[in-house]
């Protein structure tokens, strides 16, 4: 009988190329998406359901996974994907874009999780398998916003595993690199306070070079890759590195000291 994998933020990017990879290897695949008429081409896949959900809208979590298991019988694996980035001095930051990167990246992660985690327990097995980044374990410059929700889904992936192995459901946390999607431009924000322009110089000198990172990483595909080993191997391991130089990168900041990789960091990106 064929697994299912049940994924949100599956219209574009990482999203899109984990439903595609799963599809591939025989999977059945819930792909869901605020808006899946615009992806057409996944509806179309054989075993591919795309169904509505907004992370940020309870009602539209518990609708989408009851439909999917009516329709494949059960899932197997849930891929929490969803997400974008809020850019820009903190300063520009209104609390309420705050509250709002906090509502998609964080707290509708954990709405999913908690939807499907019944259905896990009932079954005595499941993967939950949280989209994190690098960005989960070390910074960049003008990224604070973002880094708090994906430092909180890493700190918040690590200690789940803990209460649910004995159900056996594992957690899984993918940390992705630079990776070469719409990402940068579609799923960022970035922050404009008027009358602020202290900061304006700053981001003038920094922004290309990430833009450049971006443009320069890794295929969505690396990463698809990585979260299919992640809900496939059967294995406890919590995270998977993948991609944009992912496994360098966090090796450096697991055995440099602080000052000396800020350093680096300060070189590389202000210039």
């Amino acid at each position: 009988m064929s697994k299912t994998v049940f994924i949100t933020g599956a219209s574009t990017g990482i999203g899109r190329a984990t439903a595609q990879l799963f599809q591939q290897q025989g999977w059945n695949v819930a792909a869901t998406m605020r808006t899946p008429e615009k992806s057409p081409e996944l509806a179309n896949l054989p075993n591919v359901l795309c169904l509505p959900l907004d992370v940020t809208k309870v009602e539209t979590i518990h609708a989408a996974i009851d439909k999917a298991i009516a329709h494949f019988g059960a899932i197997d694996v849930v891929v929490n994907n969803a997400g974008y980035a809020l850019i820009g001095a903190f300063e520009a930051c209104e609390m309420a874009d705050i509250r709002g990167q906090f509502e998609t990246n964080v707290f509708g992660l954990m709405e999913v999780t908690r939807a499907i985690l019944p259905h896990f327990r009932q079954r005595q097995q499941g993967v939950v398998v949280n989209v994190a980044s690098i960005g989960g374990r070390m910074t960049f410059p003008i990224y604070s916003p973002y880094h708090a929700t994906k430092w909180a889904v890493d700190g918040f992936s690590e200690s789940l595993q803990y209460e649910l192995r004995q159900f056996n459901i594992k957690v899984k946390i993918i940390e992705p690199g630079a990776i070469k999607t719409d990402f940068y431009s579609r799923s960022i924000n970035v922050a404009r306070k008027a009358g602020l322009t202290a900061y304006d110089e700053y981001i003038d000198r920094t922004l290309p070079k990430m833009d450049r990172a971006g443009a320069n990483g890794s295929p969505p595909e690396i990463t698809a890759q990585a979260i299919y080993k992640a809900a496939s191997d059967g294995s406890w391991k919590l995270r998977y590195p993948a991609g944009g130089n992912a496994t360098f990168l966090l090796g450096l900041r697991k055995l440099l000291p602080d000052a000396w990789f800020i350093g680096l960091m300060r070189k590389g990106i202000e210039g």
